[in-house]
């Protein structure tokens, strides 16, 4: 069981040597310190940065946020880089947990507003304890039985006599009877892998309330067997209408079962582990909000690879892969999400802006035209103090401009989008005139 909990936020710097520690700066022991560092170098093998080592003693983590647990017993709890007053742990937690919520579209049965300002656990008790107030519901609603096929010998006969088996039987023991029958059993993919998912449960949660209620469904799914092939149960998850009270658990129990590592952790230590790229999480917040608050004749496209920067040598390379695209009758807008501070306050570097960022933009400008006329590029990065309204427009020349506008998470809007003419039913009237002047 985990000995000591870490609270940290993303590009924390870790060290054994004694500090003060804070949201920015704490100390882990040299096992632990050690661990990391070879799981950094099994991450870095594949092209993913997880975290910077610093020379022996020190070390930096990356935008990667969530909890992860190390084999002596310490549990680093990693939050978004996002809230500025100096204690804002609860603030941090409470939003992390919204945006994994939204990206893996869970639906929490006992979560609201106020409840989550007011929740102040670590995101694995979080999610955890989401996961059994989901069975605990789904228990009391009843199980989904299937009947089984056995076959066996027993003294009696029931069901049906294996008539092949009963002739080949030895003269010693014609007086029992070869069968077959069926059962109506728990026994099926959806209910093993949610056995699966309490055991660990069971076995990682600290929070006493989680610890309770995981062993009173433990008593209850006693008869249940644990999935020995989670890959394979996944896959014969049913969709029928039988089984649509099923749905709402199943991304909290895939969640806990594959443990959404960027990459599976080699070795024989399987803590609890929920690791997140935080650009992937905005992203996909972003994105979602979108699709909810765009008009009816704008179209959302995610992840559009229709492009590449150049041919060569009779094909293509370099794909350009745009986060979103917006497209009308009258026009198209291309954007992208960057998990970054900009400041408007810094203008003498450039409001601290990417020259790679705004290449790229340029090339998605003339790769992704559709034809009738400029597409609109929009950078959407957080909002903060220090961006808290659209930068002036970029011109490229050509008729080409970019927008730079401040998405805000908590009261959950793109700020200026007006002045992108982006198509939100909120702006639809704002948005059109323009457009189709362009057009």
């Amino acid at each position: 069981m985990p000995r000591k909990h870490i609270v940290i936020r993303e590009y924390a710097r870790l060290t054994t040597a004694a500090v003060e520690s804070s949201l920015d700066l704490a100390q882990v022991s040299a096992s632990a310190f050690d661990w990391l560092c070879e799981l950094s170098t099994r991450f870095t093998r594949n092209g993913i940065r997880l975290l910077q080592v610093e020379g022996r003693q020190a070390l930096q983590w990356d935008s990667y946020v969530g909890v992860l647990e190390t084999p002596c017993g310490t549990r680093l709890e990693i939050l978004p880089k996002h809230y500025e007053q100096e204690d804002c742990r609860q603030r941090s937690r409470s939003l992390l947990c919204k945006l994994i919520q939204n990206a893996l579209q869970l639906r929490p049965r006992e979560t609201s507003t106020a409840s989550l300002e007011l929740f102040d656990a670590p995101l694995s008790e979080w999610v955890m304890g989401q996961f059994l107030a989901e069975l605990d519901w789904l228990v009391k609603r009843g199980l989904r039985f299937d009947y089984q096929r056995r076959e066996e010998e027993q003294r009696f006969l029931r069901g049906q006599l294996n008539v092949v088996a009963q002739m080949r039987q030895p003269p010693g023991r014609q007086h029992h009877f070869q069968i077959r029958h069926d059962l109506f059993l728990a026994d099926r993919a959806e209910n093993r892998l949610l056995k699966l998912a309490l055991e660990q449960v069971a076995k990682h949660t600290q929070n006493p309330t989680n610890w309770r209620l995981a062993n009173e469904l433990r008593t209850l799914l006693a008869e249940v067997p644990a999935s020995r092939q989670i890959a394979l149960d996944l896959r014969a998850w049913s969709h029928d209408r039988l089984m649509a009270h099923y749905q709402a658990i199943k991304p909290w129990c895939e969640l806990i079962l594959r443990q959404q590592m960027p990459l599976a952790v080699a070795g024989d230590w399987h803590g609890m582990s929920l690791l997140f790229p935080m650009e992937k999480l905005f992203e996909k917040y972003v994105e979602n909000w979108l699709r909810q608050h765009l008009a009816a004749e704008a179209r959302l496209i995610s992840q559009s690879h229709q492009h590449y920067l150049c041919s060569h040598d009779q094909g293509q390379i370099f794909r350009l892969q745009p986060d979103l695209l917006i497209d009308t009758p009258w026009r198209r807008w291309i954007l992208d999400t960057k998990w970054k501070r900009v400041d408007a306050r810094k203008t003498d570097s450039n409001y601290e802006l990417s020259q790679g960022d705004f290449y790229q933009l340029f090339a998605y400008g003339h790769k992704y035209g559709n034809g009738q006329s400029v597409p609109a590029l929009v950078l959407i990065y957080p909002y903060w103090s220090g961006l808290q309204k659209a930068l002036p427009v970029f011109d490229y020349g050509d008729d080409l401009r970019l927008w730079v506008l401040p998405f805000d998470l908590d009261n959950e809007c793109l700020l200026d989008s007006q002045s992108a003419a982006i198509p939100l039913t909120s702006a639809r009237l704002e948005a059109q005139a323009p457009l189709r002047d362009a057009g």
